[in-house]
């Protein structure tokens, strides 16, 4: 499990964390904002990766657009075959709290980045 993490954090969570920090380099920011930022970012970053192996272990492929069920035919590790797919599925549920929990302090205008962990996390539950 720690190696998966380790695996998705420095690839699919590596993206959105830099996409988040770089839009967030745009402004002014406060010390504890970008790490607030962040923080937020690794936990959408790994939460996406998290509901990624659950659809393709649930979802058909017309919904996915890509061949479900893949992951587990080619005996790759994922969060799925690791804890089962309501363990994951609670998983990404804490990682999204945990993302809504590190923007407590933005105010408003961070509601889009809620939002986009709202998404990421409901986009097929």
């Amino acid at each position: 499990l720690t190696e998966l993490e380790f695996m998705h954090i420095h690839k699919t969570g590596a993206l959105i964390r830099a996409s988040v920090l770089l839009g967030a380099q745009c402004g002014t920011l406060a010390d504890n904002t970008a790490a607030a930022l962040d923080h937020y970012a690794k936990c959408i970053g790994l939460a996406f990766q998290v509901v990624d192996d659950v659809l393709d272990a649930e979802a058909s492929t017309a919904t996915l657009g890509k061949t479900a069920g893949k992951d587990a035919a080619d005996n790759k590790p994922t969060y799925v075959s690791l804890l089962g797919a309501a363990r994951a599925r609670e998983l990404a549920q804490e990682l999204r709290a945990d993302a809504h929990s590190a923007l407590n302090g933005l105010g408003t205008p961070a509601d889009r980045l809620r939002q986009l962990a709202d998404f990421v996390v409901e986009r097929a539950f």
